[in-house]
Order: structure tokens, then C-alpha cells, then sequence
């Protein structure tokens, strides 16, 4: 067995002549546990958040949606959108058109973005599974309907019970500026047929509508402002990117999932940094249990340092000793602290016990959870480097007094 190794456990284990080291001993593991623990638990909420999140996003935006860099509209039926269609990564091709309106609702008006989408943009995501009241009904029977946000019918009063239509305005293409709102606008009447509730930037704005109805009220024919593109299970999407990119030209900009919330993403990313970085300081301090534990320990056995030096022992040997101890003590909290967060988050994963304040305003009731084997990872590894830099600052100062007698 290694002789440092085996010296520092049995220092670690074995009952100290004065009992507070035993003590100060004990609280520093603890300390590194309770630490190691929070950090784990707290990264696997992010985690949990994060996924929540990234469905939520999923289940309204697309793969790849394209885009003009410069201007608003373009005409989908041209060559190189036909060439596009026909790519066989491309599974759904859906035409969209995006506009700000105003909408009115018996005497309440409510600025919104109406999205006009063609009959695909169902198989598109999954916001079907996102209708919190009535159902996804675009058209039925020759008759359009409209899917708005949470928060759009929030503002407005719309209950799927009333029997009164949404008035749409949008602006004319055709007209000259006007102060006069029955000319410079167009004016369409629709029935919500559901309300949806996916994230609050989204619920806020949108009102879905068929692209029929959005075209006839904003005066298009065949343009669009964008398109959206859902491709194949099996498909490389970075590479089916590029491909479409290239077909394209510069003048257009395909975006994947990531890039059309990319704000967002770097958000949650950012958050995510900045309480790791402050529970990385909360276990910084909690390691100075661990210098004072060691400060104490060399201080008792300063007659065992002498005895092992009269046996031959040299100063690497003796400060390994106490390095190692005091990284015993990072090892052994590390590990009672990760194990305690994986029995806490497994049993809120599974049980549910820690639950949002209030009852039906939130999509899920419970704080979500998820452990990943790179966080388990990236704890350990933090606590091992404070643990040794804890461990070394006594071990290189206070032996230095010791080993020169």
C-alpha cells in the first residue's frame, strides 16, 4: 500500500488527542457534502429548466426557417424554392406569413403578430399538444378559424364559449398614408377555435390563422415572409443547413432552431455560469474547514514529523501525508454530497415533493430535474481542485516550520 496514503487515512480515522481536530475534521466534510450537494441539485434544476424549455421552444418553432437578410417578402414559387422542396432531408415545407395587426374583441383591441401558415405547420412541432382550451382547428368546412396565445386572449377576454368573432386589421398595401383607419386598413373577421400555451414571449403575441385568410387581408398573392422546413428524422440538420444555405444564395438566411432564439439560449447558458460560479465560492469557503483542520493536525503530530524524519523520510513524503488527508477530506465530502443530491433529485424527479407556489399558473406543478452524468463529473472535479489547493496552502506553510527542526 502507498505509505502517504495509508498514513493519512489512519490520521483521518483514528481518534486525535484533542477531540475538537476530530470535530473540525467532521465539519469539513460536512461542509464540502452539503456544498458538493447544493452545486449538484441546483445544476440538475437548471437542467431540468433548460429541457422544459427547449420542448416548450420545439413545439412552436421549426428546424430551419428561412429568411430574407434584407426586405420583408419574396415569392415562394420560384425555381430554387421548387429545387429546395424536392431535397430529400426535407420532410415538411411550409409557407408562413408574419405580420403585426390590431386586433379587436367586443370593444378591447390588443396589438398582436397574426401568423398565417399553410395546412402542414401541424406536422411541423408539436403545438397541437400545446392547446390548453378547444382544439386546432385552422379550417373546417370552408370556414377558417384562428389558434391565438394565452396571453392574447388573456388581454382580449376571449372565451371559446362566446360566440363573437375576432376583428383583424391589417395594414393595405395599396393605400396611401391615412388618417382615416376604414382606408389605409383591411378588416377580416375569424373564430378562434383554441388557445395554446407555450412560453410567455410567444403566448403574448401570436394569433394563427390560416395563409389563405392572411394573405387576402394583407393583399399578397404568392409572398411570404418566410419558411419553414421540417426535415427527415435521419437527417443531418447541420448538414442539410448548409446544403439549403448553398442552394439559396446570400440572400436568404436559414436558421436552425438554436439560431431562432439564439437570445434565449444564451440566457439560459449565462445563468447557468453565473450560480455555478457562486456555489463554486460558497465551497471555496466551506474548504477553509478543511486549512483549519490541517493547520490543527500538523500542529498535533509535529512529534510524529520528527519521528519519521529520524526514520528516514523525506519533506515530499511528509507533505504528501497531509495533502493527502486534506484531499481525503474533499473526497469523502464530494462523495456524500453527490450521492445526497442524486437521493434528492431522484425522489423529486419521481415524487414531485418540492412544488410551485400556487396551483394551475404554471405548465408543470413540481420543480423539474434532470441529472447529467457531465454535471456529476464537473462537481467532483470542482471540489477535488479547491479540495487540493485547501490542502496545500497548510501543508506547504506550516510543515515548512516543522521539517526544518
Amino acid at each position: 500500500m502507498n505509505l502517504p496514503f495509508f498514513i493519512s487515512k489512519r490520521y483521518l480515522f483514528s481518534k486525535k488527542s484533542t477531540n475538537v481536530i476530530n470535530f473540525i475534521s467532521g465539519v469539513s466534510i460536512i461542509s464540502v457534502a452539503f456544498g458538493a450537494m447544493a452545486l449538484f441539485v441546483i445544476l440538475s434544476v437548471f437542467n431540468g429548466f433548460d429541457s422544459l424549455i427547449r420542448t416548450q421552444l420545439n413545439s412552436f418553432d421549426s428546424d430551419l426557417k428561412i429568411t430574407l437578410r434584407k426586405g420583408k417578402t419574396f415569392p415562394a414559387d420560384s425555381i430554387v424554392f421548387n429545387n429546395v422542396k424536392e431535397l430529400s432531408e426535407i420532410e415538411y415545407f411550409v409557407e408562413v406569413i408574419e405580420e403585426n395587426v390590431l386586433l379587436e374583441y367586443e370593444k378591447k383591441q390588443y396589438i398582436a403578430i397574426m401568423k398565417g401558415v399553410a395546412p402542414d405547420y401541424k406536422y411541423m412541432n408539436k403545438i397541437d399538444s400545446m392547446i390548453i382550451n378547444g382544439e386546432y382547428i385552422l379550417q373546417k368546412d370552408n370556414v377558417n378559424y384562428a389558434v391565438i396565445g394565452y396571453g392574447v386572449s388573456y388581454y382580449l377576454s376571449i372565451g371559446l364559449n362566446f360566440i363573437s368573432p375576432i376583428n383583424i386589421w391589417g395594414p393595405k398595401r395599396t393605400e396611401q398614408v391615412s388618417f382615416d383607419a376604414t382606408k389605409a386598413f383591411n378588416k377580416q373577421m375569424i373564430y378562434p377555435s383554441g388557445i395554446f400555451s407555450i412560453q410567455q414571449e410567444f403566448d403574448n403575441k401570436y394569433i394563427i390563422v390560416p395563409i389563405n385568410f392572411a394573405r387576402k387581408l394583407l393583399e399578397y398573392k404568392t409572398e411570404v415572409t418566410a419558411i419553414e422546413i421540417k426535415l427527415n428524422e435521419d437527417t443531418n440538420k447541420k448538414r442539410a443547413e448548409k446544403k439549403i444555405q448553398k442552394l439559396l444564395g446570400p440572400g436568404f438566411e436559414v436558421k436552425n432552431r438554436f439560431e431562432q432564439q439564439e437570445l434565449l439560449y444564451k440566457i439560459m447558458k449565462s445563468e447557468k455560469l453565473a450560480i455555478f460560479i457562486i456555489l463554486t465560492f460558497i465551497l471555496i469557503i466551506a474548504s477553509f474547514n478543511v486549512i483549519g483542520s490541517l493547520t490543527m493536525l500538523i500542529i498535533e503530530k509535529k512529534k510524529d514529523i520528527v519521528i519519521l524524519q529520524n526514520l528516514g523520510a523525506n519533506k515530499k513524503l511528509i507533505r504528501n501525508i497531509f495533502l493527502l488527508e486534506g484531499w481525503l477530506i474533499s473526497v469523502l465530502g464530494a462523495i456524500m454530497g453527490l450521492s445526497l443530491g442524486a437521493i434528492i433529485c431522484f425522489l423529486q424527479e419521481k415524487f414531485g415533493l418540492l412544488h410551485f407556489p400556487g396551483t394551475g399558473t404554471f405548465i408543470i406543478s413540481a420543480y423539474p430535474v434532470e441529472m447529467r452524468l457531465l454535471d456529476f463529473s464537473l462537481v467532483l472535479l470542482t471540489v477535488l481542485i479547491i479540495g487540493f489547493f485547501a490542502a496545500w496552502y497548510p501543508v506547504r506553510y506550516i510543515t515548512k516550520k516543522y521539517l526544518k527542526q
